[in-house]
């Protein structure tokens, strides 16, 4: 099992050359207003935004003199409206996620990649927490985040907790995706009708996307509660690609409606692919 000082200092090396994720959410009224990023819009905050003309509303004390004496206008600075985004993250701690043919495991990646995208979220004055863990900011909550994700759950196969998604905020979804996707349409789609967007990750093992198996092999769960047992592995894997196939346009299909994005990430491709994605996808860049 992973432990949470080794969790922070990978996710804190693998986060170190990103710049700050900004994390953009399409609604954004119902957020407390606490955050140092700003919006593109006019309103509460000390970031400056822009220079404009002077209205007649606009007080004397707001005039920026500095600007005004190089024109021939008076000129005011607007600020950005200071509004911080809540980020919930939801990662798979179930059986299914301890399986790695190779070093590392899918759990141990999908922790990792969380636990840099909190970071980052952190950098830019973000709120971010967990389904069990409410929202919040600083280092203590990067520390109590690498806990939580480091428990595991006994069950084989786990699916999204989306019931603590505050509403018109945005979420970050990890796992294999391989138990059962009725449970997750279901989590996302009232998620979704909360106003909650996000994106959706799924992490698989390289064998899990080739299924390089033949002949005799035994094939169980890691709790050992499932087993199949064939003479002819190589027999399924045409039936086995196409339902993986299936499964993923299952996942596409339910980011195309909620409006979130949905990728595919193998844990032997570098973590730095996905944590980029997830920072384009979470940022809206």
């Amino acid at each position: 099992m992973s432990t949470p000082l080794i969790l922070r200092t990978e996710a804190e090396t693998l986060a170190g050359p990103l710049p700050p994720l900004l994390a953009q959410a399409e609604h954004l009224a119902s957020t407390v207003i606490v955050g140092d990023h700003g919006r593109r819009r006019a309103g509460l905050g000390d970031t400056f935004w822009q220079y404009r003309p002077a209205a007649q509303h606009d007080e004397a004390r707001g005039i920026d003199w500095r600007r005004s004496a190089r024109s021939d206008e008076t000129f005011v600075q607007d600020k950005e409206w200071q509004i911080a985004q809540t980020v919930t993250m939801w990662v798979d701690g179930a059986a299914s996620m301890s399986f790695g043919s190779k070093d590392e495991s899918k759990a141990h990646r999908a922790r990792v990649l969380a636990l840099a995208c909190a970071i980052l979220l952190n950098r830019a004055g973000e709120r971010i927490g967990l389904a069990t863990l409410p929202p919040q900011r600083g280092s203590a909550q990067l520390a109590r985040i690498a806990e939580a994700l480091s428990e595991d759950d006994t069950a084989d196969y786990g699916h999204p907790v989306a019931r603590n998604m505050p509403a018109h905020s945005r979420a970050l979804v990890v796992s294999d995706f391989l138990g059962d996707l009725d449970a997750t349409e279901q989590a996302l789609t009232r998620a979704a009708d909360r106003g909650v967007q996000g994106v959706i990750l799924q992490v698989l093992d390289p064998q899990e996307e080739t299924f390089p198996f033949d002949g005799r092999t035994v094939f169980q769960s890691m709790t050992g509660a499932l087993e199949h047992e064939t003479l002819k592995a190589g027999d399924l894997r045409d039936r086995y690609l196409t339902r993986l196939a299936e499964r993923k346009d299952r996942l596409t299909h339910l980011a195309r409606t909620t409006g979130w994005q949905f990728n595919t990430h193998t844990t032997d491709t570098p973590a730095t692919t996905a944590l980029m994605w997830l920072y384009h996808s979470l940022s809206g860049r």
